[in-house]
């Protein structure tokens, strides 16, 4: 057992997809700490955040079991990333049970969410929305993210863009398409959802 210990994650999992069970319980007592206090940080109740923490594990042993982990080198942020999708699915189920009638007595019409500013829960989802974007971002194929990061976080129009990049208005509009288009299908690929 030790010598699994001296196993980078990356062998583990694959150990453990080839059915090594001591694999993955390596991999569980590697990242367990710091994943449980993540969770433990945003959830605030211990038994809530037990239950997301051993949601993300089973989560993680039915994707490596079906073949369909694909994070090489990148165990730690795949397994924070589920971690971080559960809580997110955490808080929105909370919200939509939250959802209270004005019939009752006791109740503060006025004392609602809606008619509060962002919520700590809106500012953690809208955090991750936009670091997932820059991960995908940064899967394009260079052309395209050139023109992406052009149209988007520079605000130039195609016809500047096309001039910068020396091409014609729809070979840019054509790399904008196209860079639309990948970064959905990465973006399903690494289950990676980007609507609050």
């Amino acid at each position: 057992m030790a010598k699994k210990t001296k196993l980078t994650d990356e062998q583990l999992v694959k150990s453990y997809a080839e059915g090594n069970n001591e694999a993955f319980d390596t991999l569980l007592k590697r990242h367990q700490e710091r994943i449980f206090n993540y969770i433990l940080r945003i959830i605030k109740n211990e038994d809530i955040a037990n239950d997301i923490f051993q949601e993300t594990f089973v989560k993680a042993i039915l994707t490596i079991k079906q073949g369909r982990y694909t994070e090489n080198g990148k165990f730690p942020a795949w397994i924070s990333r589920i971690a971080h999708n559960l809580i997110i699915d955490y808080f929105r189920q909370e919200k939509s049970e939250n959802h209270q009638s004005a019939d009752l007595e006791e109740i503060d019409v006025l004392n609602r969410k809606e008619l509060c500013e962002e919520t700590i829960e809106d500012i953690l989802i809208s955090d991750q929305i936009r670091e997932d974007v820059r991960y995908l971002i940064k899967e394009l194929p260079e052309l395209q993210r050139q023109v992406l990061n052009m149209r988007y976080y520079q605000n130039l129009s195609f016809k500047e863009i096309a001039e910068i990049t020396g091409v014609s208005i729809n070979t840019a509009l054509g790399r904008m398409r196209y860079a639309i288009l990948n970064l959905r299908r990465i973006a399903s690929e690494k289950e990676i959802v980007l609507t609050v």
